[in-house]
């Protein structure tokens, strides 16, 4: 079964040229992840709640 995501948002650290990601909510809290090149019509990874806080809080420690 495919989850429906929403409310996708882009993220602020968008390239100018389009090339960036977005990440939408489903029902069940799980978040979806794609990439904004391909319109939608792409593969979609998928975290559950906590997999997404450790993957922000892990990409914050290691930012310059």
């Amino acid at each position: 079964m495919t989850k429906s995501f929403h409310d996708w948002r882009k993220s602020r650290h968008s390239e100018p040229n389009g090339g960036c990601i977005e990440a939408g909510r489903a029902p069940d809290g799980t978040i979806g992840v794609r990439d904004t090149k391909l319109c939608g019509n792409g593969p979609t990874l998928v975290f559950t709640r906590e997999e997404w806080r450790s993957l922000l809080d892990r990409i914050r420690a290691e930012a310059p």
